[in-house]
């Protein structure tokens, strides 16, 4: 089986969504009846791809699709170039690492696209108007066309199920891979000899950032924590960086407040293990990835009571209800975490490659009959214009 990942965006960092396709390639790559997995980037993306597909594996192949940084023409580049270059590459599977336009009539062979949240319905803030307005025209197109919708989570099916329940019908629950990776002892110099609180979130309104912020101040001017603690958020820049720097501005101790982004997995990792605490205050998630990680190494977790992260785990969390009363109840269980002992590493079988492997090829398999019959046909017209893309 071969199968194309496409997950050229306009990120010019490691993002979530690029993690979510890489690791979607090393997940497929250890099954044997994966033949090639074609990874699809833009070109301002080349480098940290190729720097986080470290793996060494034949069967990998990387490539750099010739589009501009602009909506335009990266939509124009789905829409009319990707069905060629699946085409030419003979691929068998066709899968949008997030949702984007298809024409699906011009695809030789199934579409499956990753629905990592309804975020255009659920937060419109994360991308203001009007623009919310396209990216739900995008999302429902992309959706409505596809042959197969990937959940990454049961609660993103659930709302899915609310808002288009005819096409839940064709929508599966895989979440995503997570393992622990094993990386030379990285640390970073900001935090050395520090004691820090950590934050791994996008700066975006979900993420809820300036929450983890007062909540930070709370207990450094309280005393609760001790003197010199350092609250590091780790992060590509957003649509909330403007307010979430006046949030530090109006704290007492701005300067112990970090801002750190396009940090590698190495460093990441360092970081989970050496923290005091991870806060996750997020008010909608569609998965909950830094969660995931953060046990995997060993963290202490203080996270917001929502579906996302009660599906990593109900045990091992501290949850804390948002509302009225959210900093006194975050900063008291960020107390109250401090007082355990740092927790061992845990097992989430579940996320596992292996498992999420096999629900893919699963999916795929259950998608290949139908396209037998027309594949020939659409296959032949676009590998005879098809053009080639330069590796990386």
């Amino acid at each position: 089986m071969k199968v194309l990942i496409a997950l050229a965006s306009s990120s010019g960092q490691l993002s979530g969504i690029q993690r979510h396709a890489i690791n979607l390639a090393r997940c497929l790559l250890k099954r044997r009846e994966i033949a090639e997995v074609h990874l699809v980037a833009a070109p301002w993306q080349r480098s940290f791809v190729r720097d986080a597909a470290t793996w060494s594996d034949q069967r990998l192949h990387l490539h750099t699709a010739p589009i501009g940084n602009s909506t335009v023409s990266r939509n124009l580049w789905f829409h009319f170039k990707l069905p060629k270059l699946a085409a030419q590459l003979n691929a068998d599977i066709v899968h949008l690492a997030y949702p984007v336009p298809v024409r699906r009539a011009a695809f030789h062979c199934p579409t499956v696209v990753t629905l990592h949240d309804l975020y255009p319905y659920d937060i419109p803030e994360n991308f203001g108007f009007p623009k919310v307005f396209l990216n739900r025209v995008v999302l429902r197109q992309c959706l409505s066309r596809v042959d197969a919708i990937a959940c990454v989570s049961h609660c993103t099916l659930s709302r899915l199920q609310t808002l288009h329940p005819r096409l839940a019908r064709k929508a599966a629950v895989i979440p995503n891979s997570v393992e622990r990776q094993t990386h030379p002892d990285t640390p970073l110099a900001k935090c050395v000899g520090q004691p820090f609180l950590l934050c791994v979130a996008q700066h975006r309104r979900n993420k809820n950032i300036s929450l983890a912020i007062e909540v930070f101040a709370r207990l450094s001017r309280e005393g609760h924590i001790p003197a010199g603690t350092r609250l590091l958020i780790v992060g590509i820049a957003g649509p909330e960086s403007a307010t979430i720097k006046r949030a530090i501005a109006g704290i007492e101790l701005p300067q112990n407040v970090i801002l750190l982004n396009g940090i590698s997995d190495a460093q990441l990792d360092w970081c989970y293990r050496n923290c005091s605490v991870i806060l996750a205050p997020s008010i909608v998630e569609g998965f909950g990835l830094p969660v995931a990680e953060a046990l995997l190494a060993g963290c202490r977790v203080v996270c917001s009571d929502i579906p996302a992260f009660r599906e990593i785990s109900r045990e091992l969390c501290d949850f804390v209800s948002l509302g009225p009363r959210q900093i006194d109840a975050f900063a008291e269980a960020v107390r109250a975490a401090l007082r355990q002992p740092i927790p061992a590493p845990v097992r989430l079988p579940q996320l596992s490659p292996q498992v999420i492997a096999e629900s893919y090829l699963r999916l795929y398999r259950s998608l290949m009959p139908a396209a037998e019959a027309n594949a020939d046909s659409i296959h032949t017209e676009f590998a005879a214009t098809g053009e080639k893309q330069q590796l990386l």
